[in-house]
């Protein structure tokens, strides 16, 4: 008997053996490199951002049907390039599995402490290690790609030229897993040093940039108190595209579903809309205080812009928005004739 048992260990011992020798994966959890090209989507995107301090709950369903892509903000660098912890773990689980589940891609964006990307992109040795970790937290999560939120690298600290290289060598690592680099950028209507720090170089190597185009009071002198006016919007499509020369492919144009008053406080959309505004309207006077905000009619004049001559809108951010019929993301949807049912 005990000659049948040593028997049957040696041979489940060769089985396993054999198995080994033939099976290429060495870890089930480690995704393989894809053999085929990266190829870059080009399609009109529809983005937004989810912060961690946000209720899962308090977005319905329903929106998710209205975007393209959808960024959990944020995850934190450290100056020796490894991640701080995620916040609100379990509302990113929930919320990347609600977007998967409505056919949207998913990616993380990556932000905080100006100094601290300054630090890091500096570093050879950081930058390698942040890369590896940003890799490594994509492939993980399975996410569809990752959103860089450096606000701002900047021609009068340096930065400028280690975005670039930090942005290259970011996106040779993630293209060769098949997932997409986007970027968080400047309207690019203030002329000086943080216009100037993003370099035309890193045109090439990021698939589309997220061009907030608010919070800009007192720009469009027509409309002082008004962050985002239309003009504004135009002024920077205007720059980055002809002037600067983005490939009109890569530019997605940031609208912002939230107001703001003279004082620069804000606002979510969905408030004025609670507040039972005329919100095809541009402002509202929400206790005794004129907010100016993106209604409407004026979200829908800018998503048909950015169709006419971009490849995309952004809006800051999910949860602002209202959940109902009044929605400046549905609004945006019914604009470009898009299905959202």
């Amino acid at each position: 008997m005990k000659k049948f048992y040593l028997l049957i260990g040696i041979s489940t011992l060769l089985i396993i053996s054999s198995c080994k020798k033939n099976d290429p994966i060495t870890d089930l959890t480690e995704p393989p490199v894809p053999t085929t090209p990266y190829i870059p989507d080009n399609s009109f995107k529809i983005v937004s951002y989810f912060p961690s301090y946000r209720d899962p709950a308090s977005v319905a369903d329903s929106k998710f049907k209205m975007i393209t892509h959808l960024f959990y903000a944020f995850l934190n660098p450290n100056t020796d390039g490894s991640l701080a912890a995620l916040a609100q773990p379990g509302r990113f689980t929930t919320v990347m599995q609600k977007a998967r589940a409505n056919g949207v891609k998913t990616g993380i964006s990556i932000s905080g402490t100006k100094s601290i990307f300054v630090t890091m992109a500096a570093s050879a040795t950081a930058r390698n290690l942040f890369i590896k970790n940003v890799l490594t937290f994509a492939k993980t999560n399975n996410l569809d790609g990752v959103d860089m939120d450096w606000e701002y690298p900047s021609t009068s600290d340096g930065s400028a030229d280690n975005y670039v290289l930090l942005m290259k060598e970011l996106s040779d690592s993630l293209h060769k897993y098949h997932k997409f680099l986007s970027a968080a950028i400047t309207p690019g209507v203030y002329a000086g040093s943080i216009r100037d720090g993003l370099k035309s170089e890193v045109f090439p190597v990021v698939d589309f940039f997220n061009i907030m185009v608010y919070d800009g009071i007192g720009w469009d002198k027509n409309e002082p108190i008004q962050h985002a006016s239309y003009n504004m919007a135009v002024a920077s499509l205007n720059y980055w595209l002809n002037t600067r020369g983005m490939p009109k492919e890569k530019a997605v144009l940031g609208i912002p579903a939230y107001g703001k008053n003279a004082s620069n406080s804000a606002k979510a959309y969905r408030d004025f809309v609670t507040a039972g505004a005329d919100v095809s309207l541009d402002n509202a006077l929400i206790d005794g205080v004129q907010f100016y905000f993106n209604g409407t009619i004026t979200t829908k004049k800018k998503a048909k812009l950015a169709k006419d001559i971009a490849n995309g809108i952004m809006f800051w951010e999910f949860y602002h928005d209202d959940n109902g019929d009044k929605s400046i993301i549905r609004a945006a949807n019914d604009e470009l004739g898009r299905n959202y049912n």
